[in-house]
């Protein structure tokens, strides 16, 4: 007879039961947390806006009436209408399903470079912060250098000198972020590198790395989130204006900073062509960012006593 376990032989209501009892006091916290969000009025607005987003871009193949990068040069410029909720561009394709396919790539920026600065400068912060010393020194100065430069300005800088391309255009925004997550988490090392559960681990024969992993980390992971989700906001704004000055994304690539470079030549008479662009640029940077700032007030100590 079959067993209906897993290959492995765990059975999946015991491996559940196990979870639960070894991360209750996490799953409080998260259900405690997603509590204080939903009566958080901002947090319920920045949440909803970034959703929105998020289905837009997912959907974008499905709900845009228009191939993106499709020519019509009978209908260029048209004004808005049933049959182009955004009107068209010069060369006659659909601004609406542009702003969609946007979307993806505007959010999917955001993503990566939060998730390529967060992780290393995550890593950086908690080793300087955590070991000390001339390392601390060496690393920390390193980054008041890239700190010292506008973040606009260096991405621009680096954009420049890696060449015009939406993957290089990733890489610059990244390392200019690198060092916020870095200082942020730095900060919280020095404090959780004096607590005494570090020291017992110390005493359990626990190396450097191992206590930097599971201890140090951990515990400024709900700070990193906060950042993140603000970063997303910065990052989109920046990507976006450096494909505005032809260092990001290349056409025929519909990214909303390349549309409104394009569309402002022609502001005055086909108003449409830049401002919804623009529009959805707008609305996604502040949905982060008042959600960033919800969520930063829910995590705070004080708050959640």
């Amino acid at each position: 007879m079959p067993s209906s376990t897993p290959r492995s032989g765990i059975d999946p209501m015991e491996w559940w039961r196990r979870f639960q009892e070894e991360h209750a006091w996490q799953l409080r916290e998260f259900v405690f947390t997603l509590g204080l969000l939903r009566r958080n009025p901002s947090a319920v607005a920045g949440s909803c806006i970034i959703a929105a987003m998020v289905f837009l871009a997912l959907a974008a193949p499905w709900i845009a009436p228009h191939d993106p990068i499709r020519i019509s040069l009978s209908e260029r410029l048209s004004s808005p209408s049933w049959h182009h909720l955004f009107g068209t561009d010069e060369l006659g394709r659909d601004i609406f399903s542009r702003v969609l396919f946007g979307a993806r790539i505007s959010l999917r920026i955001g993503l990566l470079v939060v998730g390529i600065a967060g992780g290393l400068g995550t890593v950086l912060g908690a080793v300087a912060g955590y070991v000390g010393g001339k390392l601390d020194d060496a690393i920390m100065r390193c980054l008041d250098i890239v700190l010292s430069f506008p973040s606009l300005v260096l991405a621009m800088a680096l954009a420049a000198a890696l060449g015009p391309s939406l993957r290089n255009a990733i890489m610059a925004v990244a390392f200019v972020m690198i060092p916020k997550f870095a200082r942020l988490v730095r900060g919280e090392a020095l404090a959780v590198r004096e607590k005494p559960f570090i020291a017992a681990a110390k005493v359990s024969g626990a190396g450097h790395g191992w206590i930097i992993l599971h201890h140090v980390i951990p515990n400024c992971l709900s700070s990193v989130i906060v950042l993140g989700t603000l970063v997303v906001g910065e990052t989109i704004l920046i990507a976006s204006s450096l494909s505005f000055i032809g260092l990001g994304a290349q056409p025929p690539t519909p990214e909303w900073g390349a549309m409104i470079s394009v569309g402002r030549k022609f502001l005055m008479d086909q108003w449409w062509y830049a401002t919804f662009p623009g529009c959805f640029i707008l609305v996604t940077v502040i949905g982060f960012n008042i959600f960033g700032d919800a969520l930063r007030d829910v995590l705070d100590p004080r708050i959640r006593r």
